[in-house]
């Protein structure tokens, strides 16, 4: 039993046998991240594949460099390109491509019974955090945008409503619109608990002349994204 966890590569070589070995369970293994991605997470088709396939690629790439230095520089070099000419992730998605690219590497060792001891802890540790409320935010923070005709004066005209079902707002932008007989202001709010969300649009639109009122959930730009 215990064999497993010795390193294939080390005990017989790389043959076609062993080469098809590890990548047959690296992709199962891959496919095992992916779909522990998928719970409760949003998440696109493109993504789930590349992390399906991700731990056999660095698995493949381990076994072709093992021992030449020149070649694993190089892979190095090409593997930190990468990180240009994608578009930033969540924190969620880079933990899982490293955990991915971690399989792979225990995998390109030659370690399949680590990989799969790694994969099985790793993958019960993200459940478990996923179905934890640790880090989630309780505040009700929401974007308010509004827009108002030129000749109403946006500094405080909307102050006491927003005083009164808000526990906090801010100003965030304002910028013109339909050749500049309109403004939109952009606001960062939190709603106060118990007041009604509707009650709240209502108000504002008799002070906005009845034009375009939007709340939409407020979305972290920086913090979640690495």
């Amino acid at each position: 039993m215990l064999n497993i966890f010795n390193s294939v590569i080390a005990s017989t070589g790389i043959t076609p046998a062993v080469f098809i070995i590890l990548v047959l369970v690296s992709l199962g293994l891959g496919g095992i991240l992916a779909l522990i991605h998928t719970y409760k997470n949003d998440y696109t088709k493109s993504f789930v594949m590349t992390l399906a396939i991700l731990p056999a690629v660095v698995a493949v790439v381990i076994l072709m460099v093992n021992g030449n230095i020149g070649a694993g520089v190089a892979v190095a070099g090409a593997f930190s390109l990468v990180r240009f000419r994608s578009a930033p992730g969540t924190a969620r998605e880079i933990g899982a491509i490293f955990a991915a690219m971690s399989t792979g590497l225990i995998m390109g060792m030659g370690y399949i019974g680590y990989a799969v001891l790694f994969t099985a802890l790793i993958g019960i540790a993200m459940l478990v955090f996923a179905k934890l409320s640790l880090g989630e935010k309780k505040t009700s923070r929401r974007i308010l945008k509004i827009t108002i005709p030129e000749s109403l004066d946006y500094s405080d005209v909307f102050d006491d409503i927003l005083k009164t079902y808000t526990k906090s707002y801010k100003l965030n932008q304002v910028k013109t619109s339909n050749m500049g007989s309109l403004f939109k202001l952009s606001y960062e709010i939190i709603m106060a608990e118990g007041s009604s969300e509707k009650e709240f649009i209502d108000k504002l639109r008799t002070r906005n002349g009845n034009l375009e009122i939007s709340v939409s959930e407020y979305q972290t730009p920086v913090t979640d994204q690495l």
